[in-house]
């Protein structure tokens, strides 16, 4: 899927036996991949066709260029928001774009390689896993240009914790990519040159998972957000019958007991 040249959203399907990983690149590196309302727009779709595909084990989300994953909202439109519900679109629009990842079916991977900063650390925090480049900068800076941080910065509490969130908005300085480590924003740092393999070491290891249940495991985890305790285990029994409504509990377990059979016989 494209657009003009100043925002395009590129899709590559990488089809293997196990099904399709589909990696989605943010591809406005001139304007370090800044989301404006024509490139969320195109987000959107792009994420309700992967949505769609039955085929669809993992999405990997990167920006384009040496310089940025996203440095967020792009700040030349925001400049020309003129009252409050020209600003209530505009922001709606970019939660739009986190709340279409955290709807994708299937864990979607934040490959984070230069700036993250605002809508794009929401972004970021809205998928499932983030796997950072040791290059990688963050930061809320909202607070800087006369606005606070909002939309899926709600999701930041639950990474790092209420204290730290508040110092990420409140404060709106950047941090590295160490920092985001320790506070647990981000799951892997690696050097840059590794970033890819990295990237294809975590979903070698989700593939051996079998994939509906990795599907109802993502949907109960996004029920889990919004439940109090008692009624997130009621989902959850709720998940466990859903899985025998196919025959792959039976037919994983048969592969496990026949595999553990092996591994005896052989030792």
């Amino acid at each position: 899927m494209s657009g003009s040249d100043e925002h395009k959203i590129r899709v590559r399907r990488d089809e293997r036996p196990q099904g399709v990983i589909a990696h989605v690149t943010i591809d406005r590196a001139r304007r370090l991949n800044a989301m404006n309302a024509a490139l969320m727009a195109e987000f959107t779709a792009a994420m309700a066709a992967l949505a769609a595909d039955a085929q669809l084990r993992a999405v990997v989300l990167s920006g384009a260029g040496p310089k940025a994953f996203t440095a967020g909202a792009d700040i030349d439109e925001m400049a020309k928001i003129e009252n409050a519900a020209q600003a209530k679109a505009f922001i709606t629009r970019l939660h739009q774009c986190c709340d279409a990842v955290r709807d994708l079916p299937v864990p979607v991977i934040a490959r984070i390689h230069g700036y993250c900063f605002g809508g794009g650390l929401e972004l970021a925090a809205a998928c499932d896993v983030r796997i950072a480049s040791e290059a990688a900068t963050f930061g809320m800076q909202e607070v800087k240009i006369g606005i606070p941080s909002v939309i899926e910065a709600a999701l930041l509490p639950t990474l790092v914790g209420w204290g730290r969130a508040r110092e990420i908005m409140y404060l709106g300085e950047t941090f590295g990519a160490g920092k985001a480590l320790a506070w647990g924003l981000v799951e892997h740092v690696v050097p840059a040159s590794a970033l890819d393999a990295a990237v294809e070491d975590w979903i070698g290891k989700l593939l051996t998972s079998a994939p509906g249940a990795v599907r109802l495991q993502k949907r109960l985890i996004r029920q889990w957000e919004e439940l109090p305790l008692g009624a997130a285990v009621e989902a959850g029994v709720a998940a466990f019958a859903a899985a025998y409504e196919s025959d792959e509990p039976a037919a994983a377990m048969r592969a496990f007991l026949a595999a553990q059979q092996a591994r005896k016989r052989g030792g």
